[in-house]
């Protein structure tokens, strides 16, 4: 069966975003994207995403992976980015336009598991924060793929919120880069 994989940047106490989304914080580091983005791209065939994240990828992507003066490792994620089936999860959006998008056909949990249901990779949600704060409160993170940043902001878009008890995780794996990142991956602990 195929798992949910939640890929995000966080600051040392816990935010994916400032309050206002801004990403200014993130530490640059060439090894760490070059190790989380080969990997997810051997385990991935699928990207759930909110409305926000969506767009801004629709807004991005495409131009990236057209323009002839884009580093080859952009390009060659951008492609990557393009041609990976993308489920989007809203409320707002009619339609989307973005080649090999769609809107989820029904809510979160049922869209999941008719997903995972389905032949293929594993499925990765990159965000936005509203959405994968939903995915994480109704269990449905089969893995946590997180860049942990040597930065705190006090205040922003957390990845963890409103749980109606104690999430559990094992660590699965873990890799200290120069730059101060974190690597670390981790599985609900699922006992009773």
């Amino acid at each position: 069966m195929r798992r949910v994989i939640l890929f995000v940047d966080t600051t040392l106490d816990g935010f994916m975003g400032g309050p206002a989304g801004e990403l200014d914080w993130m530490v640059q580091d060439d090894e760490v994207d070059k190790d989380f983005t080969d990997h997810l791209r051997e385990t991935v065939d699928t990207i759930l995403t909110g409305r926000r994240t969506y767009q801004s990828f629709e807004a991005f992507w495409p131009a990236a992976a057209a323009d002839p003066s884009s580093p080859a490792d952009l390009a060659d994620f951008a492609n990557w980015m393009v041609d990976t089936p993308k489920v989007v999860f809203s409320n707002t959006l009619e339609n989307v336009g973005m080649r090999n998008s769609r809107l989820a056909a029904g809510g979160i949990a049922e869209e999941v598991a008719r997903l995972k249901q389905e032949p293929g990779k594993d499925l990765v949600i990159f965000g936005g924060a509203s959405t994968v704060q939903a995915f994480v409160k109704l269990g449905l993170i089969d893995e946590y793929r997180m860049k942990v940043h040597p930065v705190a902001i006090g205040n922003g878009l957390p990845v963890f919120t409103d749980l109606e008890g104690k999430l559990n995780l094992t660590l699965v794996r873990s890799k200290a880069y120069g730059s101060g990142v974190l690597g670390l991956y981790y599985a609900p602990d699922r006992r009773p």
